[in-house]
């Protein structure tokens, strides 16, 4: 067992134990290409055996890698912390990351003078590469990326003026717009005729295209809505909270609400609870992601499904594949995955 810095061993210990040349050895540990699979094998057999270690700096430079993957969350760390939705993303992430031997570094957005930081470091050579999810419309993350020549894969739909028109654009996202279709499709099947949404904040796509399902199923444009039926939230619980409250003053009929996401939805049920409203005998209610805790409220919660760890793992593969670390995949392109009702006591 080696106990010191000076016994580790070397890559010539290794070349010698698998009887094979130093440039051998180096070519396996970094990831080269030239090595018939026995010999690669053997030295890896070697490489356990002895317990060597590659030294990060040196394989830097032969590979021109840091082996490390930026994850930036446009979001401070107390909605970062107190949402599930991060959690799981981060779950599917970290996992498709670990399989492949790279290192997650997170980063998240406290204030607006925190991006001339991490900019100064993305264009640093840090990383190999970023994840960035939870984009606001004026969000200078994209540009930076741009500028820097990063390869980055967005979570969400982009919805930065001309990013339509972004060749190799990459970006993983929920068929949001669907989904709320179905929900509010589901609550008028259910004979509701008044019903309400809490939005979640509309400079990032997936509100907005929440909104226009919401709208679609009820068969108006979205100039056409009616606005005591609609209330802004901030994707948190308080939010829905609060926004609950607002519709239940300016709109006291109502019969249902669907919530673009389940914490603005939990929100919800607290305000109905305390003010009297049996659900869903009084309101159905209706929410967005099908999280854990969806499951855990009172009653069960309705909502839309989305595949978030399942999103995360995406994004992560996406961009192994762009860097070119999965060989034989496909050539990376963006990915829009199904969303789908699940039914509970709620509604």
């Amino acid at each position: 067992m080696h106990t010191s810095r000076d016994s580790r061993p070397t890559l010539e210990a290794v070349a010698a134990h698998a009887g094979v040349s130093r440039a051998t050895v180096s070519r396996v540990v970094n990831g080269g290409a030239g090595v018939r699979a026995e010999v690669r094998e053997k030295v890896r057999q070697s490489v356990e055996e002895l317990g060597y270690v590659p030294n990060n700096a040196a394989r830097t430079l032969v590979t021109r890698r840091t082996g490390a993957i930026a994850v930036v969350i446009a979001e401070p760390e107390r909605r970062v912390f107190a949402d599930p939705f991060f959690a799981q993303q981060l779950r599917g992430i970290s996992r498709e990351l670990s399989e492949n031997d790279l290192q997650l570094l997170l980063i998240l957005l406290e204030q607006r003078k925190d991006y001339a930081r991490i900019g100064r470091y993305l264009s640093a050579g840090h990383v190999d590469g970023a994840l960035m999810f939870s984009l606001h419309g004026d969000d200078s993350l994209p540009t930076m990326a741009q500028q820097t020549g990063l390869p980055a894969v967005f979570g969400g739909r982009p919805g930065w003026p001309g990013a339509e028109d972004e060749p190799g654009l990459l970006y993983v996202d929920t068929d949001n717009r669907g989904g709320a279709q179905q929900a509010v499709a589901h609550l008028l099947q259910r004979g509701r005729r008044r019903i309400a949404v809490i939005n979640g904040p509309l400079d990032q796509t997936s509100a907005l295209d929440r909104l226009h399902g919401y709208c679609d199923a009820l068969g108006i444009g979205v100039d056409e809505k009616d606005p005591d039926l609609v209330a802004q939230g901030d994707f948190t619980a308080e939010g829905g909270e609060q926004a609950m409250d607002r519709l239940l003053r300016s709109a006291p009929d109502l019969d249902a609400v669907f919530a673009g996401n389940d914490l603005m939805a939990s929100g919800a049920l607290r305000t109905l609870r305390a003010r009297g409203r049996r659900v869903p005998q009084d309101v159905a209610v209706v929410g967005y992601d099908d999280l854990e805790p969806a499951a855990w409220a009172e009653p069960a919660l309705t909502t839309v499904r989305q595949d978030v760890e399942g999103m995360g793992r995406m994004m992560a593969e996406l961009l192994m594949r762009r860097l070119g670390l999965i060989s034989d995949a496909p050539a990376p392109a963006p990915v829009v995955t199904p969303a789908t009702l699940v039914v509970r006591d709620s509604s």
